[in-house]
């Protein structure tokens, strides 16, 4: 039986979080827009840095945060600086991925990394060695976003040609928001458009897979499909506790900032449930998978689909 959440009720709105959403989006306006005064090697980090935070953001929001407004909370967060994703399709992508029964599946998991062995025959020798590279954090950090960003824009236009609401809807609301900024960036701070995406939109991207990398293997038993990255450190506040990854999974809703303490409490149930996959921060992960795989990319409990 689940243990009872230590969580309040929610609040109209969550001020730590709209605190942090102002500190971010302001320090991102305020880190582009004086670029131009620092060098490349200090403006490049802080800005991959605050646009994976605020992706982390976009993770909170579209789980109902930080007001009981669905319409304001979309507002807040359709901003989207890492450019290349819409926000309401991540919203509805990750939304799907939160249904645990099927966690890891590649079929019903649009999250997984997981491939059938129908879907598997089906990749190239060369998508076959891509694939295999990202099973190791290395691959992932380094190829993952030139392999991520191609297929879902691929797959975002071939949704669009078929008519897709749902695709429509999505890019329909990220072209206004896209479009400010890409001026405030190309017009008022005068930055380089192709230095932006190959020297900050893709780090960031790369940063928010070191976070996923591990947080979920093919198990029998659902609970142990999720992972928990403890002693997490700066990376624990920049992925908004996301790290403590079961208690998101089992409380979608709980604001990041109730989740250490709601952890703390339930920790022993929630190693016991996940049969102890546990890593004691990213370094741990990084030592024990950065050259070798964290799984075969073939998922272990589907038989071959006819």
């Amino acid at each position: 039986m689940r243990a009872p959440t230590t969580v309040k009720s929610r609040q109209s709105v969550e001020w730590p979080t709209v605190c942090l959403m102002v500190g971010v989006y302001g320090s991102w306006l305020g880190v582009t827009f004086f670029q131009a005064d620092m060098p490349w090697w200090i403006f490049a980090p802080a800005a991959v840095w605050l646009v994976a935070w605020q992706t982390s953001l976009q993770h909170e929001i579209l789980h109902g945060h930080p007001t009981r407004w669905r319409q304001v909370n979309r507002c807040i967060a359709s901003f989207s600086f890492i450019l290349w994703l819409p926000y309401e399709t991540y919203r509805l992508t990750h939304l799907l991925h939160h249904r645990d029964e099927r966690l890891t599946d590649p079929f019903d998991d649009p999250e997984s990394y997981y491939w059938s062995e129908e879907q598997w025959q089906a990749l190239s020798p060369l998508q076959v060695r891509l694939v295999q590279a990202q099973t190791t954090l290395l691959g992932r950090m380094v190829l993952g976003p030139l392999w991520i960003i191609p297929r879902f824009i691929g797959a975002e236009m071939r949704a669009l040609r078929s008519k897709s609401i749902a695709a429509r809807g999505s890019w329909v609301s990220h072209v206004v928001p896209t479009g400010l900024i890409l001026f405030w960036l190309l017009y008022v701070c005068q930055i380089n458009l192709g230095f932006y995406l190959l020297c900050v939109v893709y780090p960031a991207t790369s940063l928010m897979l070191l976070r996923s990398f591990a947080e979920h293997r093919a198990a029998d038993a659902q609970k142990e499909r999720t992972a928990i990255v403890e002693n997490a450190g700066i990376f624990g506040w920049l992925f908004l506790f996301n790290n403590l990854h079961c208690a998101h999974h089992e409380d979608p809703t709980m604001p990041w900032y109730a989740i250490p303490a709601w952890y703390r409490e339930n920790r022993t149930r929630l190693l016991q449930e996940n049969g102890g996959l546990v890593y004691q921060g990213y370094g741990e992960i990084v030592r024990r998978y950065l050259l070798h795989p964290h799984d075969a990319p073939l998922h272990p409990l589907l038989r071959k689909q006819v």
